[in-house]
């Protein structure tokens, strides 16, 4: 009997110990991701990611491709209003592909370095490595990090990410704001080291042929915004309607006249005399819906709204002021590609934006897609993290 007892003592004691062995602390586990992060050749995950940045949450299957050195393919598809775009980076840049709108935009950037993507394994375990403050739990299945944030939509604070604790594979991420409101989360199905992808993966055309656009038969557009010289009509049109928004109330009769001749001037074919002496409005095709943003920056308030025609495309403008001044163009661009100027991409979640800044006129201007409409959001005074969080609430159908 005491036999006995002593050998279960035994077993028990080396049971405690090999479970001790087993665990984990945080400094072991992130020594393990280095070498992971360091050694990884490719891989390939998709999931679910969902926002919850404007009044109603956004649910996108996210799908990520990754192989070294620098390709990456991710694709955004809300399925639910049949809207997709492919973010693309090979050796010939970095492109954002509308397949909808049958459009190919260019970029010169060094994207994903310069900022980080939450569905980008390299990017969730860089903040894991650079934050010496960072909390740990190991639960039954998962590590679990949680960290700083380190987007660059400032209202993100923190973040928890889960990996897998037999091969540290991505299984959740929760991207909080400053009240600890969960804003972004991604939820992995599956995920996979040392994928063998073929070559077209990351072919820009072969992309565009897989998605056909649902608008166009033609070949795909080729928008280049590094382009030298900046003297687009609806650059001139986005300057001078930023003008009118941060003019007094008391114009508002000529501004109107204005914005919608200087876009008369990029190819409308009324007569601007006629509609200058009658302020007379162009003509918006009836079904042009426009879509409104659920965010407003406080101390903000709506100042008008204007039809326009836009890069040759009917369009509305809307124009706020009070502590900020800004406007919001948006079009729904069909064969003619929209002319976009040089800046930096910005990751608004459901889709890629183009942030750039004049120096001369000290205006800046975020453009994106979305279900087939063009935006353009420009102010002298609005800080970027306010122009993200705008841009991102921009859901919802309104009536004029």
């Amino acid at each position: 009997m005491r036999r006995m007892t002593w050998t279960a003592a035994i077993i028990l004691c080396l049971s405690l110990i090999l479970a001790a062995c087993g665990t984990k602390d945080a400094e072991s586990v992130v020594k393990d991701l280095d070498k992971v992060v360091n050694s990884m050749e490719s891989y390939q995950g998709s999931g679910t990611m969902t926002l919850r940045t404007g009044q109603q949450p956004l649910e996108y299957k996210v799908e990520i491709s990754y192989q070294k050195p620098q390709y990456y393919r991710i694709k955004l598809t809300n399925e639910e209003k049949d809207i997709t775009q492919i973010v693309l980076r090979n050796d010939d840049g970095v492109f954002v592909l509308t397949p909808k709108l049958n459009k190919v935009f260019r970029f010169q950037s060094d994207w994903p370095q310069n900022q980080g993507q939450v569905y980008l394994y390299q990017t969730l375990i860089q903040s894991i490595l650079v934050d010496n403050s960072r909390q740990f739990v190991s639960d039954e299945n998962a590590y679990v990090f949680d960290v700083m944030a380190n987007y660059n939509n400032g209202s993100l604070a923190r973040q928890k990410i889960w990996l897998n604790k037999s091969d540290y594979k991505p299984v959740q991420v929760e991207v909080s704001d400053t009240n600890a409101a969960v804003m972004v989360e991604v939820k992995f199905d599956t995920f996979d080291f040392g994928t063998k992808f073929d070559k077209a993966v990351f072919e820009t055309e072969a992309n565009m042929k897989a998605t056909p656009s649902s608008q166009s038969s033609d070949e795909p557009t080729m928008t280049l915004p590094d382009q030298p010289g900046h003297d687009s009509a609806d650059e001139n049109a986005t300057k001078e309607t930023d003008e009118n928004a941060d003019s007094d109330n008391s114009d508002n009769a000529s501004n109107d006249d204005s914005a919608v001749d200087g876009d008369d001037q990029s190819g409308h074919s009324g007569n601007k005399a006629d509609d200058a002496a009658t302020g007379a409005k162009p003509e918006v095709k009836a079904d042009f819906a426009a879509m409104k943003p659920s965010y407003t920056p406080d101390g903000v308030t709506e100042l008008d709204l204007v039809d326009i025609v836009f890069g040759g495309n009917p369009g509305l403008m809307t124009r706020y002021t009070g502590d900020y001044s800004y406007t919001l163009i948006q079009t729904e661009p069909k064969d003619q590609a929209a002319s976009l100027i040089p800046g930096m991409l910005v990751d608004l979640g459901f889709t890629m934006g183009q942030l750039n800044s004049d120096d001369q006129s000290l205006h800046q201007t975020l453009d994106w897609t979305y279900e087939g409409h063009q935006f353009r959001l420009t102010s002298s005074n609005l800080p970027e993290t306010e122009m993200i969080k705008i841009a991102q609430s921009v859901q919802g159908e309104i009536g004029k």
